[in-house]
């Protein structure tokens, strides 16, 4: 899907208003969260997936604990 979206000022930020065919493709609806990533080519945006956050708190707690067999390994 391929949309053009207009940048509008918000006080002293700016926005996008997102069509709704978009916001269905996302699979998201007003109120929600996107997470956005960039890219090589721009940005891509996601629907937040809802348990991201407990990922990654486990993922660096055992990187925390493991820090010397990841460097070894990173040889």
């Amino acid at each position: 899907m391929n949309a053009t979206v207009k940048i509008t000022k918000i006080g002293n930020s700016a926005g996008i208003v997102l069509p709704k065919e978009l916001l269905a493709h996302l699979n998201a609806s007003v109120g929600e969260m996107l997470s956005v990533v960039t890219t090589p080519g721009g940005i891509e945006l996601r629907a937040e997936e809802p348990d991201f956050d407990a990922q990654m708190a486990a993922a660096r707690e055992v990187m925390g604990r493991r820090k010397q067999a990841l460097r070894e390994l990173a040889k």
